[in-house]
């Protein structure tokens, strides 16, 4: 019975980080329209104080990130060809996971690659996005999702090593 209700959990977090990282690359599709949205919600008028300062810290980079990408998408198109073959490594890395699903025991391993990629994200955030001046607060958002990547993927691993034992 004990057996049962492990895998029946295993299985949740594992659909949960396979949705996870499916959702995560369905955003780096339609990064404009998504901007665009954003940018009518926050209002680029944010990004100024009524004195004509500058405002809020996230409104100015947005804003300043929402200009790039509609600059860059009007003259260079080609470009977001990158981001489509991001969004593809996050279905691929996604589609692996279901092996997990099927046989967790027999490919826990993928417990162990899921953990240090959610691991590595931390200083590839960090050292990357400081080559690429992106602001430390965003950073440490990207980082967030190695963090919180590496939970279900623990306890997945915890609860696997747990079925190995009996």
């Amino acid at each position: 019975m004990h057996r049962e209700k492990l895998l029946r959990r295993i299985r949740a977090l594992t659909w949960v980080f396979i949705i996870g990282l499916v959702l995560s690359g369905a955003t780096a599709l339609p990064l404009k329209s998504e901007l665009d949205a954003l940018a009518r919600v926050i209002k680029p008028e944010q990004a100024l104080s009524d004195s004509g300062a500058p405002g809020p810290a996230w409104a100015v980079w947005l804003s300043k990130v929402h200009a790039a990408v509609a600059s860059t998408r009007a003259a260079y198109p080609f470009l977001f060809y990158g981001t489509d073959w991001l969004a593809f490594g996050h279905f691929v890395i996604a589609l692996a996971f279901i092996g997990a699903l099927r046989d967790p025991v027999r490919n826990s391993w993928l417990f162990d690659f899921g953990l240090l990629a959610c691991a590595l994200v931390i200083p590839y955030a960090l050292l990357a996005g400081a080559v690429r001046g992106i602001p430390f607060w965003w950073r440490l958002i990207d980082c967030s999702f190695g963090l919180f990547g590496a939970i279900p993927i623990w306890l997945c691993r915890r609860w696997t090593a747990e079925l190995q034992l009996k």
